[in-house]
């Protein structure tokens, strides 16, 4: 019987997102060795390929099985259905669309790579991302869609884990967005325009505002911020009435850009607000000095008493 038991997890496992039970399987397979005498091995092949014609799945399907965002393994390749949380600029040709997605168990970043040729996806639209690649850096997975992939639309209203409140942080800024800087924004949706055009409104009036988006890494996990001018003056003295003038007299915005580079990347900042979907939106940012002397001093007093 423990054999038995056994047998049924592992097919369990393969059909448990799709409201197959535990009985229901080892009810068939009972049957099978016991009753008609077919070999375990051999059971075990015909209820598989059994649930699948019932479930109308394909073979590859249970390559790339249906799981939940909190069971995605990294090298792994899998489906899954999520809500699109959040959508970012690209930065990069080689990247269509990236952003964040979500389910009951939590948020993970997806990218639809521009050679895949996939459909445009929406936030706050739920999907079904199939045959899909399971990533991770910095302690954050994300799914990658390729040319094999397919990315449905579908009815189901997906409920998503907002795991999110105040947060603080001490890291390096180890990266920093091209879209970063001077930049001009669509009125209507924030997002970056380029010559006037926003990709979601076309030809639309737009805001000119200093911001910074970047990476940082406080040794553990990355974490995505989200910086605006008051931050950005406080840690660099530079405001937005300063950047324009910057990029007047020099008839390039990307000086600011540059400047922002050269005073904050692979600096130590101490920062705090509002975390979500692992991205925090910084109220408040400082330059983080450590202390050496308190440090060298409180090294020295644990050795001597060894």
């Amino acid at each position: 019987m423990e054999k038995i038991q056994s047998i049924v997890n592992e097919i369990y496992e393969i059909f448990k997102d799709y409201n197959v039970s535990k009985s229901e399987i080892e009810k068939r397979l009972k049957l099978l060795i016991f009753e008609f005498k077919v070999p375990e091995d051999e059971a075990k092949r015909t209820i598989i390929n059994g649930l699948r014609r019932d479930l109308n799945l394909s073979r590859e399907a249970l390559r790339f099985p249906l799981t939940k965002i909190a069971d995605l393994e990294p090298g792994k390749g899998v489906s899954v259905k999520a809500k699109v949380i959040q959508l970012w600029e690209p930065t990069s040709q080689s990247i269509a669309q990236w952003g964040v997605i979500g389910d009951e168990t939590g948020t993970a970043r997806f990218v639809i790579w521009a050679k895949s040729a996939k459909r445009k996806v929406e936030e706050g639209k739920n999907y079904i991302f199939e045959r899909v690649f399971v990533d991770e850096f910095g302690g954050i997975k994300s799914i990658k869609v390729t040319s094999i992939s397919e990315v449905r639309e579908i009815e189901e209203d997906i409920e998503v884990s907002e795991n999110w409140g105040e947060i603080e942080i001490t890291g390096a800024l180890v990266s920093i967005s091209q879209n970063s800087g001077l930049v001009q924004v669509c009125k209507i949706c924030g997002k970056v325009i380029e010559a006037g055009i926003c990709k979601e409104h076309g030809k639309v009036e737009w805001n000119e505002v200093l911001r910074l988006r970047g990476v940082i890494d406080d040794g553990e996990r990355t974490y995505d911020v989200e910086m605006e001018e008051n931050c950005i003056k406080e840690l660099t003295g530079l405001d937005l009435r300063t950047a324009k003038k910057m990029a007047f007299e020099h008839l390039d915005r990307g000086i600011v850009l540059l400047e922002l580079k050269k005073k904050l990347l692979g600096r130590y900042l101490k920062i705090s607000g509002d975390l979500k979907f692992r991205t925090v939106n910084v109220k408040k940012a400082e330059f983080f000095k450590t202390k050496v002397r308190e440090e060298v001093d409180k090294v020295l007093e644990e050795v001597k008493a060894l």
